[in-house]
């Protein structure tokens, strides 16, 4: 039983950090390997280029991210509660991947776990520590999206191995007492019908690893691309609305759209539906192509360091993914 005198918490973000390795793949490799061309690529994906992790795997993404963040914050490994890291390319099965970041960063005082949503990944990440938060049993929560794509592209798959991109980035969550900022509202869905348009068939226990599953490539992404676009471009764009409306929001009254960076024509479509203009969404997708779940949060570290974001603005934050999963977090921005 709950007592009546309990504080009620906001779950804010406090600090964010980021990591994209340094090896870029631009559209002319693409030219090189596949049978594609920049112009085809950049009009139709928005994608220019996109980072390689040569030497390396999630976790130290997701460390390096990590370790940017407790540069600009006062926050020492020792404090953190929980470690939550979004990702759909963990590096092993078990243990999971916040098991080793947990270790490889000295948070001696942590426990956390991976969450496995696909490009909603961070979405559902974010809620879950929020609520953590709100509950007033943790004070310090970090959330990190880190996928190694192309450790699952197919790099003779000409309409897949054009999109993806490895990136780490993480939020540190923290309490705030003030209700005017920090975490609002979410609306997060699954629909399972979806999964013969998206997915990786080889690998877990419906296809243990076997020479049959390797030489079918069932260890890379398959994506029908089509199928994906069509339920997609509605998803995200409904769901936008959807979490504006809800909240009773204007157009004006939001900042900026975080996308999820899978498709530039996707993210036109949303922000279309919610009646904001372009300089109003955040874009890297130019830059780093669809690296799941790091593409909100990286979006979030880029556009506060360039000190485009206000404390005070809202934030509309969506993403729609594998499973199918979609899903919209509504916050307010409280660094300042």
């Amino acid at each position: 039983m709950q007592s009546k005198n309990k504080k009620i918490y906001n779950a804010a973000i406090t600090g964010v950090g980021m990591y994209v390795p340094d090896k870029i793949l631009d559209n002319k490799y693409f030219e090189s390997i596949v049978d594609t061309n920049d112009e085809w690529i950049v009009s139709r994906t928005g994608i220019r280029e996109r980072r390689v992790m040569e030497n390396g795997a999630t976790s130290d993404m997701a460390v390096y991210a990590i370790q940017d963040l407790f540069k600009t914050t006062k926050v020492k490994p020792e404090e953190i509660d929980v470690i939550i890291v979004a990702t759909v390319t963990p590096d092993m099965f078990f243990p999971a991947t916040a098991c080793l970041v947990q270790e490889k960063i000295g948070a001696t005082k942590a426990w956390g776990f991976d969450l496995s949503a696909a490009c909603s990944g961070f979405l559902f990440a974010l809620q879950t520590g929020a609520s953590l938060i709100e509950s007033g049993t943790y004070k310090k929560v970090i959330v990190v999206g880190s996928d190694k794509m192309t450790a699952i592209t197919d790099y003779t798959d000409r309409n897949n191995c054009i999109l993806f991109g490895d990136a780490a980035s993480a939020v540190l969550l923290e309490p705030t007492e003030d209700l005017n900022y920090g975490i609002k509202d979410s609306l997060l869905y699954v629909d399972g019908s979806g999964k013969e348009s998206l997915y990786m068939k080889g690998g877990g226990s419906l296809n243990p690893p076997s020479h049959e599953t390797v030489d079918k490539k069932m260890h890379y992404i398959y994506q029908d691309g089509k199928a994906v676009f069509k339920v997609a471009v509605i998803g995200m764009a409904d769901i936008s609305f959807e979490i504006m409306k809800k909240n009773e929001l204007k157009s004006e009254d939001v900042a900026y759209l975080v996308p999820h960076q899978a498709n530039l024509r996707i993210i036109d479509a949303t922000a279309k539906r919610m009646g904001i203009s372009k300089d109003k969404v955040m874009i890297n997708i130019d830059r780093y192509g669809n690296t799941t779940a790091a593409t909100i949060p990286s979006c979030l570290t880029e556009y506060y360091r360039a000190g485009k974001i206000k404390k005070g603005d809202n934030l509309i934050l969506s993403a729609f993914g594998a499973g199918y999963t979609w899903g919209a977090i509504y916050l307010t921005w409280s660094l300042d």
